[in-house]
C-alpha cells in the first residue's frame, strides 16, 4: 500500500510504502472490541465499596428480646433490611483488570491501524518540526490540514516542541509510537502518523 506524505503545511513530501500486513487487513470488529475491553477494565480503578454487616457502627446488643413481641425475631439492628444497616454482598475494592493473549493485543492494533488506513482516515506526515512552541503555529496546521479529533503518533521520541505547543490544543493528543493503542486510535476521527511513527511501528509490529 502507498500513500502520499505531507509537510505540516500541507506541503508535499513524496510517498510512503505501508506494510499490508499492517494497514492493509480487513478489519475485524470482534478482535478490536475484544482489546478495547481489555484496556477499559485494566484502566478502571475498581475503588467501589459500600459499608457490610460488620462495617456500619451501630450497637451490638439486641435490640429487643427473641420472643412475645409479636413480631420477626432480629438481634442486629445492622442487619441489612434496616434502614442504616450494612449492605449485603455490595461492591468491594478489586481490580477489573483480565489477561489478554499478546498475540491477541497486538493483531488488534493491526486492525485498528488498518480500519483508519480503510476509511481513509490516515495521514502521513514527513515530521513535526515546527521553529517553537507556539500554540498557534501547531493549531494553523491542524486548520489547514481539516484534521479535527486528531491522534498524532511520532517515533521514538515525540518531538518535543510539537508536544509542548500542541499541549492546549482540544482534540489534539500527541504519543510516542510505544504509547499507540486501540482505544486511543479507534476514538479519535483522523490518525496521523510520521514517518519516523511508521518505521516504529512496522519494526514493533512484525
Amino acid at each position: 500500500m502507498k500513500l502520499d506524505v505531507i509537510t505540516l503545511d500541507a506541503g508535499k513530501a513524496g510517498n510512503i510504502e505501508l506494510s499490508d500486513d499492517i494497514f492493509g487487513l480487513e478489519p475485524r470488529a470482534d478482535i478490536l472490541h475484544r482489546v478495547v475491553r481489555w484496556q477499559r477494565a485494566k484502566a478502571q480503578a475498581g475503588t467501589h465499596s459500600v459499608l457490610g454487616k460488620s462495617d456500619v457502627s451501630y450497637s451490638t446488643k439486641k435490640i429487643y428480646r427473641q420472643k412475645g413481641t409479636g413480631g420477626a425475631r432480629h438481634g442486629s439492628r445492622k442487619a441489612p433490611i434496616f434502614r442504616h444497616g450494612g449492605v449485603y454482598k455490595g461492591p468491594t475494592p478489586r481490580s477489573h483488570a483480565f489477561d489478554l493473549p499478546k498475540k491477541v493485543r497486538a493483531l488488534g492494533l493491526k486492525h485498528a491501524l488498518s480500519a483508519k488506513a480503510a476509511a481513509g482516515e490516515l495521514v502521513i506526515v514527513e515530521n513535526l518540526n515546527i521553529a517553537e512552541a507556539k500554540t498557534g503555529a501547531v493549531a494553523k496546521a491542524v486548520k489547514e490540514n481539516g484534521w479535527k479529533r486528531v491522534l498524532v503518533i511520532d517515533g521514538a521520541e515525540v518531538n518535543e516542541t510539537f508536544a509542548r505547543a500542541a499541549r492546549n490544543l482540544e482534540g489534539v493528543d500527541v504519543l510516542p509510537s510505544i504509547g499507540a493503542n486501540v482505544y486511543d486510535i479507534l476514538r479519535r476521527d483522523t490518525l496521523v502518523l510520521t514517518r519516523a511513527g511508521v518505521e516504529a511501528l512496522e519494526a514493533r509490529l512484525k
